[in-house]
């Protein structure tokens, strides 16, 4: 896993907001997630063979990865690589609100080329 902070980002250049930050050069699938308090997102063995990013936007809890947890607050952003099995676990006093993204070399299928 990596962590960054919102305000860290480096400037896309014209690409993606995280470009440099994860390989490849789409973000291809993705979504908002709104975490019940206490939720714990996937808690069976779950991996990806691309990066996955979360963006905190609101709340705290844990990104557990490979069987260590970590803290995450509002306006980290968060990169999971591939192959680490993870799981987001939402606070049960502030509950997380979420950006989940993956991205890698190939488009979504779905996409224009």
């Amino acid at each position: 896993m990596k962590r960054y902070r919102l305000s860290d980002l480096p400037d896309p250049g014209g690409g993606h907001v995280l470009a440099g930050l994860v390989p490849g050069r789409f973000l291809y699938n993705g979504g908002l997630g709104f975490k019940r308090p206490g939720q714990v997102m996937h808690p069976e063995f779950h991996t990806h063979e691309d990066a996955e990013v979360f963006i905190i936007l609101q709340g705290r809890g844990e990104l557990e990865i490979n069987g260590t947890r970590h803290p995450v607050a509002a306006g980290d952003v968060l990169v999971v690589e591939p192959g680490e099995n993870h799981h987001l676990v939402s606070s049960r006093n502030e509950p997380i609100v979420n950006v989940w993204l993956h991205a890698g070399a190939r488009r979504h299928p779905d996409q224009a080329v």
